[in-house]
């Protein structure tokens, strides 16, 4: 089998500026002998690339299986964003794109000092549609656990045979939920979970908590979160902080790419 990829690795990995390790890793509820490795970055595109007329991929992507095949325990999924791109998801609230934002620093991989500039800027990426953004993740994931998902995604067969649902939607449905409850009340991110809900989130994927209870669960914690925005409780901003966000990347770029204003 080969392995997959997509994109041009000679563009991106010399002009990384940041990556981590994403998914259950940085969440601090990896199960040893049952997820893959998962890592995100973000480079920027030489010149040609932004202010020329040809047309290119805007990310580069590398995984151990081959197209097709799902990713499991010991393989790696790797998916590199060009910076314009990666800014673009942040700001729409994009939970996983948010992940290098907020990693620990143990779970850095490649750090410049622009990617330190992104990082020191994560605030700005933070708001009430990054909340609708986690919300909208956890709505699939829990459709997903009560097999309810309109669409053809298959579940894990291992883990229905197990324990009679997929329990690893359960948790992502889980996660997600405190995750949207903790950037609408605090107007930050934890990176791992803090104890109390990491615990829960890996009680649930090891199958100890009933589907019907997880399900409630993730019910009353959306409640939570809307209680906080309908009464406009959340200190978090409408949307993302668009001119600082904007006035930063035209800046990086033309360091990184050595001109001058």
């Amino acid at each position: 089998m080969r392995n997959l990829e997509y994109g041009n690795a000679s563009v991106a990995l010399p002009n990384e500026i940041l990556r981590s390790v994403v998914g259950s890793g940085v969440h601090g509820i990896a199960i040893e002998g049952t997820d893959d490795h998962d890592e995100m970055g973000v480079y920027i595109e030489p010149p040609s690339y932004v202010l020329g007329v040809g047309e290119y991929r805007n990310d580069y992507i590398w995984r151990t299986q081959p197209e097709g095949v799902r990713s499991g325990p010991g393989d790696t999924d790797l998916v590199l964003y060009s910076l314009r791109k990666y800014l673009r998801l942040a700001i729409k609230g994009n939970p996983t794109v948010m992940l290098p934002l907020y990693a620990p620093a143990d779970s850095l991989v490649v750090v410049t000092p622009l990617g330190e500039e992104l990082r020191e800027m994560r605030s700005a990426f933070l708001s009430r549609l990054a909340v609708e953004r986690f919300l909208g993740y956890m709505h699939s994931q829990h459709e997903r656990m009560l097999g309810q998902f309109k669409r053809n995604v298959p579940n894990r067969p291992e883990l229905i045979a197990r324990y009679g649902w997929d329990v690893k939607y359960g948790s992502h449905a889980l996660r997600l939920a405190y995750q949207g409850l903790e950037i609408a009340s605090t107007g930050s991110l934890s990176l791992p979970l803090p104890d109390r809900e990491r615990e829960r989130v890996l009680a649930v994927k090891r199958g100890e908590v009933r589907r019907l209870e997880v399900s409630a669960e993730i019910s009353q914690i959306e409640a939570e979160v809307r209680a906080l925005l309908g009464d406009d409780r959340s200190p978090l901003p409408r949307v993302a902080d668009l001119s600082r966000i904007e006035a930063w990347a035209v800046d990086a770029q033309r360091r990184h790419w050595d001109w001058a204003a």
